[in-house]
């Protein structure tokens, strides 16, 4: 493909002979297939210098020309919030997200997004589904902290999209737990759907849902607090999924008071918690573009570590048995 006039230009090879043509402009430009289909009936593209459908099939030497739509400015306004950026390139942009910072705009949260602070950082977003913002791969939840990846380009958000859906994406949180099993592993596989009773929460008791999967392994316990430190890794990512899913066990996350994780908590290590105890330590995925591996390994913040300190404290001052 060359592009020429601030045209694209690209004719069409033997292996896209027969392909459709919104198939094959997806491809070519790194968009979604749905925005091709829109260029195509706004009359950005043209095949041997006609207007096109995008269901037509493509003949071997077809002439395909692309006029790239502007971009529609974002209707939400910058904001200058501080980011704790890891790494940047033209394509994608990763951080460490404080607890507290809500990821997009939502109903009581119109203002002070990560979103209006990317918007106000970054000076080269090439636009997402055509409209100038960054592109929200996943999320973390207001109070969970750690490593977060946004997309900056419609062929980034597209690829990285595909690793999380493939679940060719390493993710690991750090979480501390109310109470513990006795096992020291474990997997919970259920669905996972709005609470039955109260829309505002998510449940595995719900008559509909999505499967999710969550794996967890015990790094250290805590028998005076009956607390302990659990490593967390999702297979799936569902909405409130790990929060959810430990407390579905009985191992409540220390702090959240949506499930049950600061019931019983005075006097405890836990009681200074404002927020879940959960933090997203690693990151690992493969640049979109460049195709090396990238992998940030992040430690928990300061309320985290000051909540585990106090945690391990405990179970040296224990009284001897002996």
């Amino acid at each position: 493909m060359i592009e020429q006039a601030g045209d694209l230009i690209y004719e069409v090879s033997s292996e896209e002979a027969g392909e459709r043509l919104d198939v094959v402009l997806a491809s070519l430009v790194g968009i979604s297939r749905s925005q091709a289909k829109r260029w195509i009936e706004q009359s950005h593209v043209f095949r041997n210098g006609k207007e096109a459908s995008p269901s037509e099939r493509l003949a071997l030497g077809d002439d395909i020309r692309v006029r790239k739509p502007k971009l529609v400015a974002s209707t939400m306004q910058p904001e200058s919030i501080p980011l704790d950026i890891l790494f940047e390139d033209s394509d994608l942009l990763v951080l460490n997200k404080p607890a507290g910072l809500v990821v997009h705009p939502a109903p009581g949260h119109s203002r002070g997004t990560l979103v209006h602070a990317l918007l106000h950082h970054c000076t080269d977003l090439s636009g997402i589904g055509g409209v100038e913002r960054p592109g929200i791969v996943h999320r973390l939840d207001r109070g969970t902290s750690g490593v977060m990846v946004v997309a900056k380009t419609d062929s980034a958000h597209i690829r990285l999209s595909d690793q999380f859906r493939s679940h060719d994406i390493e993710r690991r949180y750090d979480s501390l737990v109310r109470s513990f099993s006795s096992a020291l592993t474990g997997k919970i596989e259920t669905r996972i759907g709005r609470h039955p009773k109260d829309r505002k929460r998510m449940s595995t008791k719900t008559r509909g849902g999505r499967i999710a999967v969550t794996k967890w392994k015990v790094r250290e316990r805590f028998s005076k607090t009956g607390g302990a430190l659990l490593e967390v890794k999702p297979e799936t990512g569902r909405t409130h999924q790990i929060r959810v899913h430990l407390a579905s066990v009985g191992m409540p996350i220390a702090g959240d008071s949506v499930y049950g994780g600061t019931r019983g908590s005075r006097g405890t290590p836990w009681e200074s918690l404002s927020r879940p105890a959960l933090h997203a330590s690693v990151l690992g995925f493969c640049h979109p573009s460049r195709g090396s591996d990238l992998r940030f390994d992040i430690p928990p913040p300061e309320d985290f570590c000051r909540v585990l300190e106090a945690c391990r404290l405990g179970e040296q001052q224990r009284p001897s048995t002996e």
